[in-house]
């Protein structure tokens, strides 16, 4: 049964070429009187949308005369009774045509552009008469799937007589249903006679669930005899006219159906008409789904009323389809159906987004959402497909934020980006697990045929991004979360960032990755940390460490940051360095601590404790050391200071005394030491001493004090040590080591002929500096 009847609706319903980007009705009919409203669609381009737009009929040798052109042109026929109207921001113009009468029937097309060399779609106008006589017969013009009544009249003198209707077949009448329950069985349940009381002159014959084999040419009769009342009447069934359905390939269409009443609680259908003559079913609301439409097609139902949404189109789905309702969930014979025909347009303007994306347990995935530049302050929206039923596709996230039913599934897990001018959004969902595979839909609040699908599927495979899955901080301490990356992520921008329920804020990092020559790269060195300091109680959340190129976001991966307050006296602070999966704790300490988490161990923190070196000098020693440094030491740098309690230091100075001083001292010790006794004892005048061509002052309380002398007025002789007053203590700072704090004892007592020594010891040295100075320049501070 079901077989003829779409063979026959497949003979009605013409095939068109897909050649054209223009698309329209192949077959428009209509009843006399009536008028038709004709869309042609076009493809979505600006030259299009600015080219003119026509309305012709074609006439011999291909010359197609215009009727109504969007350039405020109309025929004279049209008059009164026609326009054109475009709409550039649908990519269609509609002709309305009214007061149609029978010599509107014929070929016509629509086009963009110039009659002869513009794109254009052949339309087949067909006007035929409504309810009246046509030759003396009484016309039925019935759409498929309705009811009809025909009235048939009769003399008084048949009213009690038999009652019947039969159709002509050839030069036969076959009965189809008298009243004396007689019933054809190709109408069986679907015919009645109807007899108002004993008074009436008529009858009426009700055919339901119309077919299109039900046209033809009817006889109605009462009595029987040559005194029987005979009535003809002409039944035409129109076929369905397909509501037409333009979109582009890759982006999404919708199917709005109604179906009556009488049918509103039976099972809802969408089936797509196949060259085998046959409706396969697309989706039900009896679960059943083609395998080539699996993710991609959603019904949703709402009384009377349903519609099925298609994304992701293919060249292969065009084509004609038809919905319903029946108890089968799929078409049958005499049903009220709604015919569609789709046209996908593969110059398409849709952007090229990826169908699938692969992502690894642990992982994540990153998808980008195209929607209609006009929609930029619509709702964008992700929700994951189910195979259930019809399709359904609860929402996870919106730009709203995450949903509240799904906040325990997915907290920490879920974020959508919104990409202002990009006309694009990015959905993150990592901590991947294997029922995460499946269906997701890009929707947005606005246009609809922008929506978009992508499939999910969980491969194996270790995600490249790791940290550790769960850190505990201490309140008011410092927190270092660590992020580790290979070295083929090394190019792209790394981020970190604090996950809310609207978004992930963005936090300031530190990329602690080695700047290393494209050559080689160090896989344990790639990092990059997130330092919170204080940490306070805010801080506890979940936290994302990603990758990113420009606008276009990579892989990411989530840790956990729980925020807890130590034991009284806790003063440490923390530093964690996070390896994949594994749970960092940080134990009580009252020490300055550092953790290093290694994987598969839990990570205890270290004790480590600062001690202060302290090294004191004796400064008269230190006075003594400077005074006899090498040339060496003056011109290149310090040497370190020996401590002055131990005997190597002490025995190093007797020795440089005493290769200095016992030379001289057999040629002038009586004379010196009578000299320097007597004057710096009783007067302090001064000597005037020539030492090869430099002359100089010396005063005799300069020697007296040449231990202060040789410690601070002779830092003008070396460039290695500097003197800074900080805080009221002296500091030294040299350039090539750390020098230590010095402290000066007290001055111990000495007889005469010590200081003498001294004092000329000094004299001496000082006039060698000052000669040596003379030849060799005035050296630098």
């Amino acid at each position: 049964m079901m077989l003829p009847f779409l063979a026959c609706l497949l003979a009605v319903i013409p095939v068109v070429s897909m050649k054209s980007p223009i698309f329209g009705p192949q077959e428009v009919s209509r009843l006399e009187g009536g008028s038709a409203s004709i869309k042609c669609f076009y493809p979505a381009t600006s030259v299009n949308r600015h080219s003119r737009k026509y309305w012709c009929r074609q006439g011999a040798r291909g010359r197609c005369t215009t009727l109504i052109s969007s350039e405020r042109y109309v025929s004279k026929d049209y008059e009164g009774r026609a326009n054109l109207t475009d709409f550039p921001e649908s990519n269609l113009f509609v002709v309305d045509i009214g007061h149609l009468t029978q010599n509107d029937s014929g070929r016509y097309k629509c086009g963009v552009g110039i009659n002869t060399q513009g794109l254009s779609f052949d339309v087949s106008l067909d006007v035929s008469p409504g309810l009246g006589f046509l030759n003396g017969t009484q016309v039925h013009t019935v759409d498929l799937g309705k009811t009809v009544t025909i009235n048939c009249p009769f003399s008084p003198e048949n009213a009690a007589d038999r009652k019947s209707v039969c159709k002509k077949i050839s030069q036969s009448c076959i009965p189809v249903i008298d009243s004396n329950g007689n019933e054809n069985p190709d109408y069986k349940n679907r015919v009645s006679i109807s007899i108002q009381g004993t008074t009436q002159t008529a009858f009426s014959f009700i055919i339901k669930q119309l077919k299109l084999s039900d046209a033809g040419m009817y006889v109605c009769q009462a009595g029987d005899g040559s005194k029987a009342d005979k009535t003809n009447f002409d039944l035409r069934v129109r076929k369905p006219e397909p509501e037409l359905v333009y979109g582009d390939l890759r982006a999404s269409v919708t199917f709005d159906c109604t179906v009556g009443p009488e049918v509103a609680n039976l099972p809802k259908f969408l089936c797509r008409v196949g060259n085998d003559k046959g409706c396969r079913v697309v989706v039900n609301t009896l679960g059943k789904r083609a395998q080539d439409f699996e993710g991609r097609v959603l019904l949703i139902s709402k009384d009377n009323r349903f519609s099925v949404h298609i994304t992701g189109l293919r060249k292969e789905d065009a084509g004609h389809y038809l919905c319903g309702a029946h108890s089968d969930g799929e078409p049958q014979e005499g049903q009220p159906i709604q015919a569609w025909q789709l046209f996908v347009n593969e110059e398409t303007t849709m952007p090229q987004m990826p169908s699938v994306v692969k992502g690894v347990v642990g992982g994540s995935v990153a998808v980008l959402c195209p929607y209609n530049p006009k929609d930029r302050d619509s709702l964008k929206y992700w929700c994951h497909w189910e195979a259930a039923q019809t399709g359904s596709c609860p929402q996870l996230v919106s730009s709203e934020g995450l949903v509240q039913e799904q906040y325990k599934q997915y907290e920490g897990r879920l974020a959508l980006y919104e990409e202002p001018g990009n006309s694009t959004y990015t959905v993150i969902l990592n901590q991947l697990t294997p029922q995460d595979a499946g269906f997701y839909w890009c929707r947005t609040s606005g246009d609809s045929r922008w929506w978009s699908t992508v499939e999910l599927k969980i491969v194996e495979g270790e995600p490249n991004l790791k940290v550790a899955k769960n850190v505990t901080a201490w309140l008011g301490e410092t927190l270092k979360l660590l992020c580790h990356f290979p070295c083929k992520l090394s190019s792209y921008e790394k981020y970190w960032c604090k996950w809310g329920n609207k978004n992930c804020k963005a936090l300031p990092s530190q990329n602690e990755a080695p700047r290393l020559g494209s050559v080689s790269c160090d896989e344990k060195n790639q990092l990059i940390n997130l330092i919170l300091q204080p940490v306070t109680k805010e801080d506890e959340g979940w936290y994302w460490c990603g990758v990113k190129d420009g606008l276009r976001f990579g892989e990411t991966v989530a840790v956990h940051v729980a925020v807890k307050e130590r034991t009284k006296g806790s003063k440490d602070v923390s530093q964690v360095n996070a390896v994949p999966g594994k749970e960092v704790i940080e134990p009580g300490s009252k020490d300055v601590s550092q953790v290093n988490a290694a994987p598969g161990k839990e990570v205890i923190d270290p004790h480590v404790r600062e001690i202060e070196n302290k090294v004191i000098q004796d400064s008269s020693l230190f006075a003594e050391d400077r005074a006899v440094m090498n040339p060496a030491d003056s011109a290149g740098g310090s040497r370190p200071s020996e401590d002055p309690g131990s005997s190597s230091g002490q025995g190093g100075s007797s020795k440089v005394l005493i290769s200095t001083l016992v030379p001289l001292a057999l040629v002038l010790a009586l004379g010196a030491l009578a000299v320097g006794v007597v004057r710096a004892r009783h007067r302090r005048n001064v000597d005037r001493i020539s030492i090869r061509s430099y002359r100089t002052d010396i005063s005799m309380s300069d020697f007296e004090n040449s231990r202060d002398f040789g410690a601070n007025d002779n830092m003008g002789a070396s460039s290695v040590t500097q003197e800074t007053s900080l805080g009221g203590k002296d500091e030294f700072t040299a350039t090539t080591e750390n020098t230590v704090e010095m402290e000066e004892p007290k001055k111990a007592k000495r007889s005469s002929k010590e200081e003498a020594d001294m004092a000329y010891t000094a004299y001496l040295l000082q006039a060698n500096n000052m000669a040596a100075n003379v030849q060799d320049g005035p050296s630098e501070a």
